[in-house]
């Protein structure tokens, strides 16, 4: 792929210098030192891990039943409220 990129000073240097130490074209140089800048110093990245809780060996509760329950609940408190008011 063909670009046009604007080098700043003293990273042009950077670039002539490695082109005479090792002996390389300016692409190779430019390639090079750009998979270095992107490939090195990245943090390593641990996977995620999710902690878990037990809820104890006796469930009486449904859970997949929660949103369900959740509802009733509000509309208990809904028609608490209601009542207070009257």
């Amino acid at each position: 792929m063909r670009t046009t990129i604007t080098l700043e000073p003293d990273v042009q240097a950077l670039i002539r210098t490695a082109m005479k130490e090792r002996g390389i074209s300016f692409k190779e140089a430019l390639n090079a030192a750009v998979r270095m800048g992107l490939t090195q110093g990245r943090p390593k990245r641990r996977g995620f891990v999710q902690k878990t809780y037990s809820l104890g060996g006796d469930q009486n509760f449904r859970w997949d039943k929660a949103l369900g329950v959740a509802a009733a609940m509000e509309d208990e408190e809904l028609s608490r409220k209601v009542s207070l008011r009257k």
